[in-house]
């Protein structure tokens, strides 16, 4: 998943900053650290790596990974749960996109005068 492009003012207040450990991900999520390593595997989400090597998350991956789990536990298997989550994040990002090209379409053009 793609990083947002908001400029935070300090790395905590950025969604994309690497704050979490792999065990505090996994208990904020309520679920295991194997379930996070499946779903790098299964490339939904690719932590960054501490200098020691140890998995970080951001609060974005975090999100990504409670919906991925939310649709695990309704039965949907693993793989199609985060093909629908990049799905789901794809449309989210071409309907942002949309809306702002409605929004320029909309803005008055200046008159030019001779």
């Amino acid at each position: 998943m793609p990083p947002r492009s908001t400029q935070p003012v300090t790395p905590l207040d950025d969604d994309d900053y690497p704050a979490y450990t792999m065990g505090r991900a996994a208990e904020m999520l309520g679920t295991s650290p194997a379930f996070l390593r499946a779903l790098g595997e299964h490339r939904l989400i690719t932590p960054l790596r501490s200098e020691g090597g140890h998995r970080r998350y951001s609060r974005y991956q975090l999100r990504i990974a409670g919906r991925a789990r939310e649709l695990v536990d309704q039965g949907t298997p693993i793989e199609a749960a985060c093909r629908i989550v990049v799905l789901e994040d794809q449309l989210e990002e071409a309907q942002r996109i949309n809306e702002q090209l409605r929004s320029q379409r909309e803005e008055p053009q200046p008159e030019i005068t001779n």
